[in-house]
């Protein structure tokens, strides 16, 4: 037995939705972008040796997300849902140590906020999609 597929949402509800998750997953991107280059730049006690290659290791994966987040491609945004989650993990760790505190619930704050947002333009972005096949489908 089949399931019958489910209604989708009206343009009309989807639309905001998709603005605001799109704007906060961009703010939440750029904030979290901002704030290891804060950190390892003025707090983190990375020797001068070493601060460009951590800065490399730590941003390079954004930096690999940031044509796609900021052109609003769907894809991308559901890329960022696995590479935020290595983010997440070090904001939990720098959560247990008492002088990096304030930097890993940050950390933890901005990763959440761009794994949910992204995960949700995702999806309401396949179904905005799903609405334009369905509507170029009835009429011809």
């Amino acid at each position: 037995m089949t399931r019958a597929a489910r209604a989708l949402p009206s343009v009309d509800w989807l639309l905001p939705r998709l603005r605001i998750c799109r704007y906060l997953s961009l703010a939440s991107f750029f904030a979290l972008a901002l704030l290891l280059l804060v950190w390892n730049l003025g707090y983190a006690a990375v020797p001068r040796s070493l601060l460009w290659a951590v800065l490399a290791f730590q941003l390079l994966p954004l930096l690999l997300l940031a044509p796609g987040i900021i052109g609003g491609h769907p894809r991308t945004h559901s890329w960022a849902c696995f590479v935020v989650n290595l983010y997440f993990i070090q904001g939990v760790l720098a959560a247990f140590d008492p002088s990096k505190r304030v930097f890993g619930w940050l950390e933890i704050l901005l990763s959440l906020t761009l794994f949910t947002s992204a995960l949700l333009y995702t999806r309401w972005c396949a179904q905005y999609q799903r609405i334009g096949r369905v509507d170029e489908n009835s009429e011809g």
